[in-house]
């Protein structure tokens, strides 16, 4: 594993017989991008941010979980610096190979026991889906009171709901990946246009022209598909485009932010450090350690 990823081990997590964690925080800075090995379900329960993971920049708000498998690399990051008011908030529920093999005994259908083995052996991709009916938040919010509070049964209770979790998951998962709608051709088009002209300035204006859409219909397509702005998508992939600038060439930060669309270097360095907590420089140093 490359050096400069933390790697978070199961015995500091789980002090007890259950082999699960459970807990609700709000994110900030300093946790470092890390990895580990147990599985982790963490849902966004308040907020906006960013969720860096393997080599992703993931919008994130408010329904979104995702589902991490053991070895792959990931840290959410609020969207403001100012966290007291603008929290970004996560409910995490962690678990292992030794709990999977107890869940066994619950979960009878093959499909899903192999695909919780395949997470912790590494061997799929990490997943992320959207809530539907608010169902994953009442169970992580149940698990997380049963765990804060433990009483007669809470083991057979958190193992219920842990089930009921990786189950309600795995058929949000299936559905999307069996009934998903494809995106609008034109806006293909236009998420393709932006990815191959960043070093230009790019307006709404233009996207309306090539497309034949108006502003505010572009706009409202952004929110629908991307979860963000406009402003913000297209800021957002530029920095994408810099990390892997930075990590595969040796490009100065000076022509690297003119390449993804800065003009100027200083707001590059400011917007680059709001998005992902540390400056040009110090995230080439790290990629490279």
């Amino acid at each position: 594993m490359n050096p400069s990823i933390h790697l978070f081990k199961s015995e500091f997590f789980f002090n007890s017989d259950l082999q699960l964690f459970v807990n609700r925080c709000t994110e900030d800075f300093n946790v470092p991008f890390h990895a580990h090995d147990f599985i982790e379900y963490s849902y966004v329960a308040e907020g906006t941010g960013f969720h860096h993971i393997d080599q992703d920049i993931v919008p994130v708000q408010k329904g979104m979980l995702f589902v991490i498998p053991v070895g792959i690399p990931h840290v959410f990051r609020p969207a403001s610096s100012n966290v007291s008011e603008h929290p970004l908030i996560i409910y995490n529920c962690l678990f292992n190979m030794e709990l999977i093999h107890k869940l066994a005994a619950t979960i009878q259908e093959e499909d899903i026991r192999s695909h919780l083995i395949d997470l912790a052996k590494n061997k799929v991709p990490y997943v992320s889906i959207s809530d539907q009916h608010q169902q994953v938040e009442e169970l992580m919010v149940k698990l997380y009171r049963e765990t804060s509070v433990t009483g007669i049964g809470s083991s057979t209770m958190l193992y219920t709901l842990v089930s009921q979790l990786v189950v309600t998951t795995y058929r949000q998962l299936h559905q999307k990946m069996h009934g998903e709608q494809r995106l609008p051709a034109d806006f293909e088009h236009i998420l393709h246009y932006l990815d191959q002209h960043l070093s230009k300035r790019i307006r709404m204006s233009d996207l309306s022209y090539r497309s034949g859409w108006s502003e505010k219909q572009i706009g409202r397509m952004f929110l629908s598909y991307t979860g963000q702005t406009f402003s913000s998508y297209l800021q957002h992939l530029r920095i994408q485009k810099s990390r892997e600038l930075l990590r595969n060439s040796q490009h100065k930060v000076t022509l690297i932010a003119e390449l993804v669309g800065y003009r100027d270097v200083d707001t590059f360095y400011a917007v680059f450090k709001r998005i992902t907590g540390e400056t040009p420089l110090v995230y080439r140093k790290k990629s490279r350690v």
